[in-house]
């Protein structure tokens, strides 16, 4: 689905933080979201969490850096880390160019699939969250604009 100028494909759940996450064979794969991307500009630099790591659903467990700022990475499910994206540390920028194809993150053996999936967003709900984000994002744009 295409939301304002942003793709959020429908077969992917969504937390608030921007993550998505992509069930595939009981395991979990998660990148950022096109708006993430959007408004980072050139990702940087990664700081991500080591295979083997524990991680929390609704935790930082990364950081994502453009020349802009410095976003964070927060897991969309519980559980232990199975595989990081190594192709990160040579390009960052597949973040930018595939956020949902190659530019994805990390790899997560959930704990408690079915519990976390619940407390995502899917379909509908992806779209009106979506679009209150672009409409904060807008405002807090004016605001700046104010200050200059």
């Amino acid at each position: 689905m295409k939301v304002g100028d942003y793709d959020l494909p429908d077969e992917l759940y969504y937390h608030e933080e921007h993550s998505w996450a992509k069930v595939e064979d009981g395991k979990v794969k998660v990148g950022m979201n096109d708006m993430f991307q959007s408004s980072a500009g050139d990702i940087v630099y990664v700081d991500l969490p080591f295979e083997g790591d524990e991680v929390t659903q609704g935790e930082v467990c990364g950081k994502i850096q453009s020349r802009k700022w410095i976003g964070k990475l927060v897991a969309p499910v519980s559980g232990e880390i199975a595989e990081v994206n190594s192709e990160l540390e040579s390009d960052t920028t597949l973040i930018n160019k595939e956020p949902y194809g190659g530019g994805w993150i990390v790899v997560i053996e959930p704990s408690n699939l079915d519990e976390d999936l619940g407390k995502l967003m899917k379909g509908d709900a992806v779209v009106s969250w979506m679009e209150a984000e672009i409409k904060r994002a807008k405002e807090m744009e004016a605001q700046a604009e104010k200050k200059e």
